[in-house]
């Protein structure tokens, strides 16, 4: 019970605490979104790996940890059966199994209707693009006709940029190509994949603070990354130009990562704001070695609750 006591400390530190230290001190995911979102991500699972993994252990005896399979079952039964022959037991062994079974069941089902309704959004914005879009002769990019000022890609077997008439009739040449390199590059740095996990990992559990603000502070990062690879061949101020010209013309709407994509180019309220803002006065680069540390911590929190889980075991072979 000590394991899952510990597994348990580590999830409710990590989840609970943690996001109050972000909030006062968030600099450092803007200075580098790329390493940020890949820190946000491993803290968010490690969560829902140490509450699975407490639960487990309570039937799972880690000392017994083996390569003999059949003396790991025999561990479990013995672990099982001394623990409903008294009340105590049974109050301990009956959470810690609905835990693990129930969110296990949770993640496995919010998965399949994710997945679902995902590829279902995807159906319907590849209906609109052939009966309304026109492919432009340049790389995958569609013009969808419509009046509405929007640009947004859609991921999957054939990932595909989406502009509109609107935006093309709004946005300079230059600034069209700026949109189009930002959309390009949430496809090529398959920023889809990340924003799956994360609402995967908010609507399993909710409850827990990291886990419900992550798919928000995860779109936040991927878009300044996107706006970073843009940046890359294209003038930084033009892009922001297109920011500030794209947003003044719409309001928010919904976001295309529904459909297997990134959020529209045109962000709400104090997202746009903080995007041009880093696009005109670009944050300094984190040093080498505070960059390693946040490497090693994302090491550390994607490992921590399989080593807590193990230490039992490990020490017991020794």
């Amino acid at each position: 019970m000590t394991v899952g006591g510990a597994l348990l400390l580590y999830a409710v530190a990590v989840g609970v605490i943690l996001p109050v230290g972000l909030r006062r001190r968030p600099d450092w995911l803007v200075r580098a979104p790329r390493l940020g979102a890949a820190a946000m991500l491993a803290a968010a699972w490690s969560v829902l790996l140490a509450l699975l993994l407490a639960g487990a252990t309570v039937a799972l005896p880690t000392s017994a940890l083996t390569p003999d399979l059949a003396h790991l079952i025999g561990a479990c039964l013995a672990r099982l059966r001394a623990a409903y022959s008294s009340p105590g037991g049974v109050a301990l062994v009956v959470p810690g199994q609905l835990l693990s079974m129930g969110l296990l069941t949770r993640i496995l089902w919010v998965g399949g209707w994710l997945t679902l309704a995902r590829r279902t959004e995807r159906r319907r914005h590849r209906l609109l693009v052939r009966l309304a879009g026109q492919r432009m002769s340049d790389g995958p990019v569609v013009v969808l006709d419509s009046p509405a000022t929007a640009a947004y890609s859609i991921a999957g077997r054939h990932p595909t940029v989406i502009v509109t008439r609107g935006a093309m009739a709004l946005l300079s040449t230059p600034q069209l190509d700026a949109v189009l390199a930002h959309e390009h590059a949430h496809l090529q740095a398959r920023h889809h994949r990340r924003l799956a996990a994360a609402a995967l990992a908010a609507r399993s559990l909710p409850c827990v603070p990291l886990l419900r603000e992550m798919p928000g502070r995860l779109a936040r990062l991927l878009e300044m990354e996107a706006d970073e690879l843009a940046a890359l061949d294209h003038e930084p101020r033009v892009l922001a130009s297109a920011l500030v010209t794209v947003g003044a013309a719409t309001s928010p709407s919904g976001s295309a990562g529904t459909s297997g994509g990134a959020a529209p180019l045109a962000a709400a309220g104090s997202d746009a704001v903080a995007r041009v803002r880093r696009l005109l006065r670009p944050p300094g680069r984190l040093p080498r070695r505070q960059r390693t540390l946040t490497h090693t911590a994302v090491v550390a929190l994607a490992t921590t609750p399989l080593v807590l889980a193990a230490a039992p075991g490990l020490l017991s072979l020794r």
